[in-house]
């Protein structure tokens, strides 16, 4: 048996249980979430990190919840499968959901179409009534550094002050439901136009949160200002000191997470992970993280 083997069972079970055979078990993805091709149109997403931070299936609720609001809205969303109940599903210990299968294309996408794209689902989620834990990847990301030691005490004391520091100040903000971890990873071009995917990550925050989430890499690690400006400004005004508390805020969040996502990281990632730190002890040493 395979590390696999249960996780595909789980999927492939759930999916008879509701009268769809599968014909084929093409594996999109292999990480902390699975994602399997079970048939031409379905596509299960199985959660095998179920000894992780989150457990149980409520953030899947709010994801499902989420993704169902933005189809009806005609938002450029993946949508859930229709052939099965929104769920969540869990079974075997695994919770699962399941999309609609949509085909990717090699172009790049168009930094203002992702710009465009966020603000359509922004103005959509705006009507979403489900109630959403405030700050969450925020208040999570504290949450995970208080109860494990994951870099050296310095370190750990930095990111801690700066996800308060986020807190304190994103908290005074308008807020609204947001995609939460908005970043190119979960962004497909596909043959139908750019779709946004992957929204287990949803909470209630500052609009900024999720523009600065597709604006980081761009802006911070790669140095490339054009992309992040052209996105900014497909996507419209926004408030530039919660902007800039959202790149602080969000450079901690990834950087808290990285243990968890990546234990043995490769020498790419981590050059990647040292970037984010040198960067935030930079705003530390310079006094610069007080927003007014």
């Amino acid at each position: 048996m395979t590390d696999t083997d249960l996780p595909i069972r789980a999927a492939t079970e759930t999916a008879l249980a509701h009268g769809i055979t599968p014909d084929r078990c093409d594996i999109l993805q292999n990480g902390s979430t699975l994602v399997l091709r079970l048939t031409e149109t379905l596509v299960a997403r199985v959660v095998q990190d179920v000894d992780g931070p989150r457990q149980g299936t409520e953030w899947f609720a709010r994801e499902n919840a989420l993704a169902q609001h933005l189809t009806e809205f005609g938002a450029p969303v993946i949508p859930l499968h229709s052939d099965l109940p929104p769920g969540p599903h869990e079974h075997l210990g695994y919770p699962i959901n399941f999309w609609q299968f949509v085909t990717r294309v090699d172009a790049e996408p168009d930094p203002s179409e992702i710009g465009r794209t966020l603000r359509q689902c922004h103005d959509s989620m705006r009507h979403f009534s489900m109630p959403l834990p405030k700050l969450a990847i925020i208040t999570e990301s504290l949450a995970i550094l208080q109860d494990r030691v994951l870099f050296p005490k310095a370190t750990q004391q930095m990111l801690r002050d700066h996800l308060t520091q986020s807190i304190d100040v994103l908290s005074r903000y308008p807020h609204q439901a947001l995609h939460g971890d908005a970043h190119m990873g979960n962004l497909m071009n596909t043959t139908r136009g750019l779709l946004w995917t992957d929204w287990e990550d949803t909470f209630s925050g500052p609009i900024e949160w999720d523009l600065a989430s597709i604006i980081w890499n761009a802006q911070i690690l790669e140095e490339d200002h054009a992309t992040a400006q052209a996105i900014c400004d497909a996507y419209g005004p926004v408030d530039e000191t919660a902007l800039h508390q959202c790149l602080i805020a969000r450079a901690a969040v990834m950087t808290a997470w990285y243990p968890i996502l990546y234990p043995n990281p490769n020498p790419e990632r981590q050059a990647k992970l040292q970037r984010r730190i040198d960067w935030l002890q930079a705003l530390t040493d310079g006094a610069s993280i007080v927003i007014a």
